[in-house]
């Protein structure tokens, strides 16, 4: 069933377990995603993000992600992910996504906190969340990369007010996380997870997923963590499994295809059961 942010991260903060949000840029992903959360009868959250257009336009991603969902025999929220500029995040509003997230983290704060009120003026007149970002999550490599990191964790008075001045319905936060692989093993802030999740009383998103430990996660999602990014190690396994389905013998796209997906229900199995979100639906 196809629904909002809130329908998913409402019921994990009160039960204290996080959902997975998956990119998904083809059906095999997305058939990965929906159908592992659906043995597991577990809520899944799955989109796509702005920087990942260029690979597979937003409405073609939508012509598949927003039918799966409404099929679905669990809660699937479809969510744009890492919105950049507001004519896409219109775009995917009215392609059918249940879910924005507007990050307009590399703003100044009062422009920042601006657009994402506006965000959510437009989507709540429509049933649809916001997730927003405040500090910055950069990236492990390449032009994203941060010198340093820590000049830019989300500071916990700052996010207190953010939330009470825009509405957002979740907030992504900076605290030691970063997108892509780590090359080394984070160090990720549990206190100030913590204090955030106290002082803002909102479900909390962490970026960066992939390559955190499972003693991470499990520690994150205590302290009031209730979703998860998940990409690269997805993104990996369908790789991994295609490469095996080659060593295999296979010799088509049609006998690829199963190693690609059982690879990737493997890392999406894998990550719901971390999560505490088995058997929640």
């Amino acid at each position: 069933m196809l629904v909002n942010m809130n329908d998913v991260l409402l019921p994990a903060r009160e039960n204290h377990y996080a959902v997975g949000f998956f990119n998904a840029v083809n059906m095999e992903m997305a058939r990965a995603i929906i159908e592992t959360a659906e043995e597991l009868r577990s809520p899944v959250m799955i989109g796509t993000a702005e920087v990942l257009l260029p690979e597979i336009p937003l409405e073609l991603v939508s012509d598949y992600l927003i039918p799966m969902a409404e099929d679905a025999s669990v809660p699937v929220c479809v969510h744009y992910d890492h919105g950049l500029t507001f004519d896409k995040c219109m775009e995917a509003l009215k392609l059918g996504f249940r879910s924005i997230m507007y990050d307009c983290s590399k703003l100044p704060y009062e422009q920042n906190l601006n657009a994402a009120a506006e965000m959510v003026r437009i989507c709540h007149a429509m049933d649809v969340t916001v997730e927003a970002e405040l500090g910055h999550v950069g990236d492990n490599e390449g032009e994203g990369k941060l010198a340093r990191p820590s000049d830019y964790f989300t500071d916990p008075e700052t996010a207190a007010d953010f939330v009470q001045r825009t509405g957002v319905d979740s907030l992504a936060i900076a605290v030691g996380n970063a997108h892509g692989d780590y090359k080394f093993p984070p160090k990720l802030d549990f206190e100030r997870i913590e204090t955030i999740a106290q002082k803002t009383r909102l479900p909390l998103v962490l970026h960066g997923g992939s390559g955190l430990s499972a003693s991470d996660f499990r520690t994150a999602i205590a302290k009031g963590i209730c979703k998860v990014n998940i990409f690269t190690d997805l993104d990996k396994a369908g790789k991994a499994g295609i490469e095996a389905g080659l060593a295999a013998g296979a010799g088509s796209m049609m006998e690829l295809m199963p190693y690609e997906m059982n690879a990737m229900k493997e890392v999406v199995r894998e990550k719901l059961q971390l999560f505490g979100s088995v058997g929640s639906v």
